[in-house]
């Protein structure tokens, strides 16, 4: 759909392109290194060297108690479209981490301004026929999703990327769609099926 794909785009595009620059840096110097080797640590146990392994915590969640078919439907639409939104969001966190790193060696203003620019032309290229793609539903989760994955919301983001200007007109056309770019997730409240099905997805349940 077209119209949604407008804003949604407007947020991953200022901080989605960190990737690019890094990801060639690193095709290049990958088959210059020397391979690279990993070393379990050991534990002796009743007299036998055993390799040891520290796993990362795994959440353990309980199935969601539906109230009624009502919600079982909303859950199950939820499922669906997160799984088409969330790693765009997680894409957009791993790519504002690149981007900081990028702009923090790059110095004046106006090389800044060109990188960002010759990027944002790229990425324009890359994410603008997925994005289409979005429904409305999936477009206003997106907006809440990179709340969470980023910890602040899409306005606020632009407006630090782009400035004030951007941030209000892409605003004013999130409002002409329905939606807003200031949404801030609530994972305890509003948003707490919306994480429980993040955790079922992370765990492999779903």
């Amino acid at each position: 759909m077209k119209g949604p794909s407008i804003f949604l785009f407007s947020l991953v595009i200022v901080f989605s392109f960190g990737e690019l620059t890094a990801q060639h840096q690193k095709e290049e110097t990958r088959s210059s290194q020397e391979p690279e080797y990993y070393y379990l640590k050991q534990e002796v146990i009743n007299g036998d060297t055993i390799a040891h392994v520290l796993l990362g915590e795994v959440r353990v969640l309980k199935p969601w108690k539906f109230k009624n078919k009502k919600e079982k439907r909303r859950y199950t639409r939820l499922v669906k479209n997160i799984k088409i939104a969330l790693p765009y969001a997680r894409l957009a966190s791993k790519k504002l981490n690149q981007i900081n790193q990028e702009l923090a060696s790059i110095k004046g203003e106006k090389n800044r301004k060109e990188y960002l620019k010759k990027a944002e032309k790229e990425l324009f290229a890359e994410f603008e026929a997925p994005l289409r793609k979005l429904t409305f539903s999936q477009g206003r989760l997106l907006i809440r999703l990179i709340d969470r994955e980023t910890g602040d919301n899409s306005y606020n983001l632009i407006k630090e990327y782009k400035g004030s200007v951007p941030a209000l007109f892409w605003q004013g056309v999130a409002r002409i769609f329905g939606a807003n770019l200031k949404d801030e997730y609530d994972a305890e409240e509003e948003d707490r099926m919306i994480e429980h099905i993040i955790g079922m997805i992370d765990n492999g349940a779903l």
